[in-house]
């Protein structure tokens, strides 16, 4: 398939060269064009016009702002040079999908929308989790796309919003998990006990899951560089998961601890770490960082 990429960062580079690998024609745009030169195989255009278009676009742009800029502000909508999909796989606001959804239809544009679980390794290995949402027969045109990217396609009904809306609870209860392990190495260490040999324990047993085992190895390293999911990106998405709780008056009190100490961190410096480093908010409260 011919098709546009948007937006080259950490996750969205694996993304594409998966394309490429796969062999269909990628061309690509960023903001910063050093790194569409950099992407070997890769077709690189002057702008987002350029690639919006083909059989298929792909925006995976930083948060709504960089998107709604690109997308909407861009006038992408109203070229005369137009995608046969685009498909956003962007972390963004359930606001945004649903607006989205709205104006594409509006401007006779097929939408979907398919949001990722996994990190840049994974993206690169083209064996992503995607969870996608939106007419049945769009997902079905993109399938080539989705399962170059990823391992398996979720699929969860006709609204695009939806897919944002599993993304942000996702990445709600991954920064949950981060948060207790912080909790609890603080606690053991407190008692005697390192907290490396309490998450060794617990990620191989209780726990032994791939966020609990990744991130705990993190935890127990101290090691929170270089980052494979920016500590401010997730402070972003829980912001994200509050605002769509409030819009449908749901409570999730414990959204807004992770909220506080989300701020807490990026306050002491740690907001371009990995999000690991939220543990060491509950470490340094104990007066054991």
């Amino acid at each position: 398939m011919d098709v546009g990429f948007i937006g080259l960062g950490r996750m969205g580079r694996g993304m594409a060269a998966s394309l490429i690998r796969a062999g269909h024609t990628v061309r690509v745009w960023n903001r910063s064009p050093e790194a569409a030169k950099a992407l070997t195989g890769a077709v690189p255009v002057a702008s987002a016009a350029d690639a919006f278009r083909g059989d298929a676009a792909i925006t995976m742009l930083a948060d709504d702002a960089a998107l709604r800029a690109v997308i909407v502000e861009g006038g992408l909508l109203d070229s005369p040079e137009r995608p046969g999909l685009h498909l956003s796989m962007s972390t963004i606001s359930v606001a945004l999908a649903a607006e989205l959804a709205a104006i594409h239809g509006r401007a006779g544009i097929p939408y979907i929308a398919a949001p990722v679980f996994g990190r840049p390794d994974v993206a690169e290995a083209g064996a992503l989790n995607i969870v996608a949402a939106g007419e049945a027969t769009l997902i079905d045109r993109a399938a080539p796309l989705l399962d170059a990217m990823g391992t398996k396609t979720w699929r969860f009904g006709d609204e695009p919003q939806r897919a944002n809306a599993v993304k942000l609870a996702g990445n709600f209860m991954l920064v949950s998990a981060i948060e207790a392990m912080g909790e609890a190495a603080a606690f053991a260490e407190a008692h005697g006990v390192a907290g490396a040999d309490l998450l060794d324990l617990l990620t191989n047993t209780l726990f032994a899951s791939p966020v609990y085992k990744g991130y705990g190895a993190s935890i127990a390293a101290n090691r929170y560089e270089p980052p494979g999911f920016n500590l401010k990106l997730g402070a972003k998405d829980v912001r994200l998961a509050l605002a769509a709780a409030d819009a449908v008056g749901v409570p999730m009190p414990f959204a807004s601890v992770l909220r506080d100490n989300l701020i807490d961190a990026m306050a002491h410096g740690d907001g371009d770490k990995d999000l690991a480093a939220l543990a060491r908010v509950a470490s340094r409260r104990s007066g054991r960082a």
